[in-house]
């Protein structure tokens, strides 16, 4: 029993041991299953995105938010240098352009009279003055919002006395600078729909104007100081007309939409394949060898996404979906897998 116990069983567990040992190796090393020949890589390569310059429609509508308002009031002003007689209407009253609303009494001071004395000296003689009336009327149609006159109230020549308030309403909405570009010619309206309100309707009268610089600048002292920075001018204002048949109150917002001309059959590209965005620009032209590129091209309208090309390329021509190193557009690039099937995605 003393031989089992120190020989027998001690090489036992030495001999399972190894065998184990050697079987976790062919396990670990030598699998029995071969790998298969067939097994696919990655292969794919990355290209850059393009596009072909192709046939196509384009709208040039630009589209911005805007609000309704009422019409300024329009100033009641003195015709002239008096006191006040008499008052012909009240604040809240409804008045027609040319209505009398009250009138002035000015004093009128005649040349003396000169005549010749007993032993000829002069003798100025000064006249009885006299008085006229000046009558002050509504400047345009509406209500009378205020009217801040008095009979016996003294009055000057050009002094805002009261405001009529029109019943007419207009849409303004701002644009920004760039998208002026899109606007080949001065439009002269533009069509406002109403959320909630009643149908799109035409607005007229449309004007595009921006405070000239300096406008409501200067602080009184002369010196220019309340006018730090200036030079950079305000956004561009858009305003129309509504008209008087259509309902809506003030406050309401409105969508306007521009229309700056449409062409068909004209030949487009995307306009992140364009550098610059109005009347000229480059893009990069793909060779049949893959190289590209830099050609100047002449552009004509954009719908904000597609921009017609007027000079510069022809149809089927191949440019790059996106312009080279530009920081706002992402890069794009296309995989092309084992099954030939290529699949573009855009960069972060």
């Amino acid at each position: 029993m003393g031989v089992w116990r120190k020989w027998i069983f001690p090489s036992i567990r030495i001999v399972l041991a190894a065998v184990i040992a050697v079987a976790l190796a062919k396990l670990a090393f030598f699998p029995d299953r071969a790998e298969d020949p067939q097994t696919a890589y990655p292969t794919g390569t990355v290209e850059e995105a393009t596009t072909p310059v192709a046939r196509g429609s384009i709208a040039n509508d630009v589209v911005l938010t805007g609000t309704v308002n009422a019409d300024t009031a329009v100033s009641v002003k003195a015709t002239g240098n008096g006191t006040v007689d008499e008052v012909f209407a009240k604040v809240g009253q409804q008045v027609q352009a040319g209505d009398k609303l009250f009138d002035i009494k000015v004093v009128d001071q005649p040349e003396p009279i000169t005549t010749t004395g007993p032993e000829g000296a002069p003798v100025i003689t000064p006249p009885e003055p006299g008085h006229h009336f000046e009558k002050v009327f509504a400047p345009a149609s509406g209500v009378l919002s205020s009217l801040d006159v008095l009979p016996g109230q003294p009055i000057t020549v050009g002094q805002v006395s009261g405001k009529v308030a029109p019943p007419t309403f207009n849409v303004t909405a701002s644009i920004a600078p760039a998208l002026q570009y899109r606007l080949k010619q001065q439009p002269s309206e533009a069509q406002v729909e109403i959320s909630g309100g009643p149908a799109p309707f035409a607005c007229t009268g449309l004007a595009i104007t921006t405070p000239l610089n300096g406008a409501g600048e200067g602080d009184g002292n002369g010196d220019g100081a309340a006018g730090a920075g200036a030079g950079t001018g305000g956004a561009a204002t858009v305003t129309c007309r509504v008209p008087a048949e259509v309902r809506v109150f003030a406050g309401l917002a409105a969508q306007v939409t521009i229309a700056a001309g449409a062409a068909e059959n004209v030949l487009i590209v995307p306009t992140t394949a364009v550098e610059g965005g109005a009347e000229t620009g480059l893009v990069w032209l793909v060779d049949a060898d893959g190289a590209h590129r830099e050609q100047p091209v002449k552009l004509g309208l954009t719908d904000g996404s597609q921009v017609e090309i007027v000079e510069g390329l022809a149809e089927g021509d191949t440019v790059l979906q996106f312009v080279p190193g530009a920081p706002a557009v992402p890069e794009a690039a296309c995989t092309t897998g084992p099954d030939g099937a290529t699949v573009c995605m855009e960069g972060k």
